[in-house]
């Protein structure tokens, strides 16, 4: 018996850090959405009680370093299951690149493997034992669109943002969340994004709106780092985009399009740049992710 799951890459319409907290934390409020971009986990039971972890991009981790292995190893221990694992990941959203790509693999299988080992767990349950894995898990658990707040992992899910194209690109870096974070110096002229704003565009349908109210209070720390970041913005921008983010704590810059129209000529301004450029459409609503 094999289970697949869909693990959808997420972006930031907003991303806002009102401070940080006693435990070391951010407070953070962020606007997120799914987009079809997406990795597929492949799960197959095993009789020998053991973990085995495999993708198709060499370079991922298979080990605890990986977040799929730590939400399996934690369901196992957590619901003292005693059959084994086989986890195949193939890769289609960049790493280390502000999608929340692990995040996403480990809520697919932490979903897949609630029905494989029959756990019977709810949604919420799945995304309260995400939360011991990561901030964006949580999340990635639910799909679709959300507001969330905490460190990430109080989720309030929303409808559907106005249906658009995303063209996403990644520069050839990474970038260490903790290291943006470290880096980020809030005072009371920090900007912050009009997350009130971007919630009643969501409710409203209302696509200029939401194209005007996108901020990510962590763009200025990246860009300052990582000059390519703002290069590749304000190429978007040239090329005719309606709305241009870094998305999470970065590289990876997106743009919202409505008109398909738009979208080759600043897919062909973007490759001229970077490699790694990607067209999706927003997913926006939480669908049946486990496919077989």
């Amino acid at each position: 018996m094999r289970i697949s799951v869909k693990a959808p890459a997420k972006i930031n319409l907003t991303l806002d850090v009102l401070y940080k907290r006693p435990d070391g934390y951010h407070e953070v409020e962020m606007v997120m959405t799914t987009v079809d971009l997406a990795d597929r986990v492949d799960l197959w039971p095993l009789a020998s009680d053991e973990i085995r972890l495999e993708c198709s991009a060499s370079y991922v981790p298979d080990d605890m370093r990986n977040h799929a292995y730590k939400a399996a190893l934690l369901l196992k221990e957590r619901f003292g299951v005693k059959q084994g694992v086989r986890i195949y990941i193939e890769k289609q959203i960049p790493v280390a690149a502000g999608l929340a790509g692990g995040s996403s693999d480990a809520a697919a299988t932490l979903r897949g493997l609630n029905k494989l080992w029959e756990l019977g767990l709810s949604l919420d349950e799945l995304a309260e034992i995400g939360a011991e894995i990561g901030s964006d898990v949580p999340f990635c658990v639910y799909g679709g669109t959300a507001l969330a707040t905490g460190r990430g992992e109080k989720i309030a899910l929303l409808q559907a943002p106005p249906p658009c194209w995303v063209i996403l690109a990644k520069p050839p870096i990474g970038v260490s969340t903790a290291d943006v974070y470290g880096n980020l110096r809030l005072h009371e002229g920090t900007p912050h994004p009009p997350t009130g704003d971007m919630l009643a565009a969501v409710r409203t349908q209302d696509f200029g709106l939401m194209c005007r109210s996108l901020g990510n209070v962590l763009e200025e720390v990246t860009v300052e780092l990582y000059p390519q970041v703002r290069q590749i913005k304000e190429l978007m921008a040239a090329s005719g985009a309606d709305g241009v983010l870094m998305s999470g704590s970065g590289p990876t810059v997106f743009a919202l399009v409505q008109k398909e129209a738009k979208v080759q000529r600043i897919y062909n301004a973007l490759r001229g740049f970077v490699k790694d450029v990607y067209v999706a459409r927003i997913l926006g609503c939480a669908e049946a992710e486990i496919l077989a």
